[in-house]
């Protein structure tokens, strides 16, 4: 009897499995696979899923295209596709060469390291990892390889970027792993190669089995798709090892709530002396004739251009929100809603935050003047009056930026973070951006930017640089940025999370697109819970499987619905 498979196809619209007979002499034809196919008189490429019995005549496969896959990753893939609440295809496709590969190279054993090497190795629990910005995640790394030599499987290490996958690829060869990174190296991480590092996609590396794994800033921004499906790297690993019984560290400088529902914090000794000198200027008790850098930034600017550095200053103004900060000019104070405390914007003549709480007339609470400015300014006039300020030519840096950096002054958004590697100075002229910006994890992609303007300007126990940031407000996160002691803020933050039933003690998506209002109007309400937002809705429930399932059942509208699952 002919051999009957099961093949999902690269069209995401037909999101389900057809049945195709292997035609004699195409084997071997395994799980994973890549073939083609013809379906509705179109040849369409796709997966083999697994075998099965045919019932009826079918179609035979037109060919062989090569490896997918492994057959062990399979099942993982269809995991995450029903809990994005997305098509397999785009999965399978995201697990899957760029190019045909139809043989992979022999993988080499995993070999001990050198006593000299394995010195360096810190040994810690499997689990969560509180860390210093500037800590060096290398040690942590080595002793996940030792401790686990002996399980079969690979070791994978994620880490937010390919350039900083690509220079701890570089560390670990040298220390004596074997190491596949990049898209190029796909052959050998489905061979099995012992160490497997990468970004985001590596958490889907076709490697057979686990080992062992570490995610290095876990919950980097980075790690989530930005695209459709919005899959998280960091929620899939965690879930490829406990299939896998695999020991996982997850290290991170400020653990959100959802991280720290997996298990005990463990801190990495010492962190404060790992933060950076944060060095705080009030706005308020500035010169109101000052420019966009304060006087004792402009000071620091000019003590940092005195030095040697490549880049010696690096200013930062991150576009948070859709709305712009407005500010008394006569006292300095933010406009802030009495209410829930957010920043409030300016909508037809009358002030209020985001959820529309209070609205009022345009005056300050602080000193009742009616005089308010707006206080955000783009980039590219950053750029122009950095320059100003300082005499020195400066380069912009974007996410859109494709050049080199030449300038000795940068002005940018956090895309700088990824083009320089060290600096003397980081200036973020309006912190209250982070602060004040209207999502739940304010407070803690305040402590996140700054961790990595910390990268760049090292320690307070190196004593080389320093972060200075502008603000026009009193907060925690300031003063815990000041004694480089976070822990107090992110169990505040876990502790807001499960008084208000947000991720993960509570399930929540977002749904927009032109046919998001037909969508959630079809949603079994009995199960799920609706609001809207300017721009999107929100979908939430008490656990995540009843959410999972009730949009997995709903009918699709034909416009375009696109759904994030948190």
């Amino acid at each position: 009897m002919a051999r009957c498979v099961r093949v999902v196809t690269e069209n995401a619209a037909l999101d389900r499995a057809f049945d195709y007979e292997v035609p004699a002499g195409m084997d071997p034809v395994g799980a994973g696979d890549r073939v083609r196919v013809e379906l509705n008189h179109r040849s369409l490429r796709g997966w083999v899923l697994g075998e099965t019995e045919a019932t009826r005549p079918v179609k035979a496969l037109k060919k062989w295209l090569g490896l997918g896959p492994p057959p062990e990753l399979i099942a993982l893939l269809e995991w995450a596709a029903r809990r994005w609440c997305a098509p397999l295809s785009r999965l399978l496709l995201a697990a899957s060469p760029a190019g045909i590969v139809r043989q992979t190279p022999r993988a080499p054993a995993s070999a001990p390291l050198d006593r000299a090497v394995a010195a360096h190795a810190r040994a810690l629990a499997p689990g969560v990892v509180l860390v210093s910005p500037t800590h060096d995640p290398l040690g942590l790394i080595l002793h996940a390889y030792e401790s686990t030599l002996g399980r079969p499987g690979s070791l994978l290490v994620l880490v937010p970027t390919e350039a900083w996958a690509q220079r701890l690829r570089g560390r670990l060869e040298q220390r004596g792993c074997a190491v596949a990174q990049g898209e190029g190296q796909w052959d050998r991480m489905r061979a099995g190669w012992p160490v497997v590092v990468g970004a985001r996609g590596a958490a889907l590396a076709p490697t057979p089995r686990l080992r062992a794994a570490v995610v290095v800033d876990a919950d980097d921004e980075a790690f989530r798709s930005q695209g459709t499906p919005t899959w998280d790297a960091t929620t899939v690993l965690i879930e490829r090892c406990r299939r896998d019984g695999a020991d996982l560290w997850l290290t991170s400088v400020a653990p959100s709530p959802s991280l720290m529902a997996h298990g005990p914090v463990t801190t990495w000794d010492p962190v404060a002396s790992g933060w950076p000198r944060v060095e705080v200027v009030d706005r308020r008790e500035s010169d109101p004739h000052d420019g966009v850098l304060s006087r004792p930034a402009l000071d620091a600017a000019h003590h940092a251009l005195r030095g040697d550095e490549a880049v010696a200053v690096v200013v930062v103004l991150q576009r948070l929100g859709h709305g712009r900060l407005f500010a008394c000019r006569r006292c300095g104070e933010l406009a802030r809603c009495a209410v829930c405390g957010a920043a409030e914007v300016l909508s037809e003549q009358r002030l209020a935050c985001a959820e529309g709480h209070e609205p009022r007339e345009n005056f300050c609470r602080a000193c009742a003047a009616t005089n308010l400015k707006a206080v955000r300014v783009g980039v590219s006039t950053l750029a122009r009056d950095v320059a100003a300020q300082l005499s020195q030519r400066v380069d912009e840096v974007t996410a859109a930026f494709k050049g080199e950096v030449t300038a000795r002054v940068v002005v940018g958004t956090e895309a700088v973070f990824a083009r320089v590697r060290r600096c003397a100075l980081v200036v973020f002229v309006d912190y209250d951006q982070y602060l004040l910006a209207p999502r739940e994890s304010a407070r803690r992609q305040a402590l996140i930017a700054v961790a990595k303007a910390g990268r760049l300007v090292g320690s307070r126990r190196e004593g080389r640089g320093e972060v200075l940031v502008q603000t026009r407000r009193d907060d925690e996160v300031i003063d815990a940025l000041r004694r480089g002691d976070v822990r107090a803020i992110i169990d505040d933050d876990a502790a807001t999370a499960k008084l208000l039933g947000l991720p993960p003690f509570a399930a929540r998506a977002h749904v927009s697109g032109e046919g998001a209002g037909d969508f959630v109007h079809r949603l079994d309400r009995a199960a799920v819970r609706v609001s809207a937002t300017a721009d999107h809705y929100v979908v939430t429930a008490p656990e995540l499987d009843v959410l999972i399932e009730a949009i997995n059942t709903t009918e699709r509208p034909a416009a375009r619905v696109r759904v994030e699952v948190f």
